[in-house]
């Protein structure tokens, strides 16, 4: 989602996260180990692009041969059933596209792998799990109990 696109909220959000990463501790990873999450990134961005075409042919299909006439009324509530379900997968993809997007900005400015709430290093093998974390499991868990 491009900054012209953001919501006020989200653009708040986006400029909280900006600020945040200043002030985070430098990454305890080596240049080597920041390239091999980047392209780990990379990959998973590349992935995740490859997937939002394939539904957006789809959804671009099931308009085509939709034609609005169909011989029966379940067969027209199925098809809006899958673009509806197409449209709320691409959406979640993108948001997926912007977590890995800020992840490769935490490796630039090489604050990637420090928990943006304690501070704390985070272990490698959640960083290999999921790879755009911005927080250790122990803080995330926290975080879930404030809102609870």
């Amino acid at each position: 989602m491009s900054k012209q696109n953001e919501k006020p909220n989200e653009k708040r959000n986006s400029q909280a996260n900006d600020t945040d990463e200043a002030q985070l501790p430098k990454t305890y990873l080596s240049d080597e180990e920041l390239e091999y999450f980047r392209e780990l990134i990379l990959k998973k961005r590349n992935d995740a692009l490859e997937e939002i075409d394939y539904m957006n042919s789809r959804l671009e299909d099931s308009h085509e041969n939709s034609t609005g006439y169909t011989f029966h009324m379940a067969d027209s509530g199925s098809d809006a059933m899958e673009r509806e379900m197409l449209s709320l997968m691409i959406s979640r993809q993108q948001k997926f596209i912007g977590y890995l997007d800020r992840a490769l900005k935490r490796i630039d400015n090489k604050t990637y792998g420090m928990c943006k709430i304690t501070g704390e290093p985070i272990p490698k093998e959640r960083l290999e799990a999921v790879p755009h974390t911005e927080t250790t499991v122990k803080a995330k868990l926290e975080e879930k109990k404030k809102y609870r």
